[in-house]
């Protein structure tokens, strides 16, 4: 069983990671990121900027899907579809070319995190 410092600590990381990519999202959606992070649904928008930025949590800093889900205080299988419908999207060339950009600005800033879990 982790230690509950373990685990308070790795939440706060993951919750910070999750803001680091809702604010990249937000940034490159002109969507804010308190709209992304909100609990309720939103515009169709704000659902997509979301979907952006839990995958770029899951993809860019390696979190499991239950964590993202944790993070964004969502279910699972919601992060799951949302994965899903963005790996979707990178059929097309552009999209796929956009969101490999954030991808690379997220690469930069996981290593900055200092906490690996």
């Amino acid at each position: 069983m982790e230690d509950g410092a373990v685990v308070a600590r790795r939440n706060r990381h993951d919750r910070d990671g999750a803001y680091l990519a809702a604010g990249l999202a937000s940034y490159a959606l002109g969507i804010k990121t308190n709209d992304i992070l909100n609990v309720g649904r939103g515009t169709i928008e704000t659902v997509r900027a979301r979907q952006v930025a839990m995958y770029l949590a899951h993809v860019g800093f390696g979190m499991s899907l239950a964590r993202v889900a944790d993070a964004f205080s969502r279910d699972r299988s919601t992060v799951a579809h949302s994965c899903h419908i963005i790996e979707d999207r990178r059929d097309d060339p552009e999209f796929d070319a956009w969101l490999e950009t954030l991808e690379l600005g997220i690469g930069v800033l996981s290593p900055l995190g200092g906490c690996v879990l």
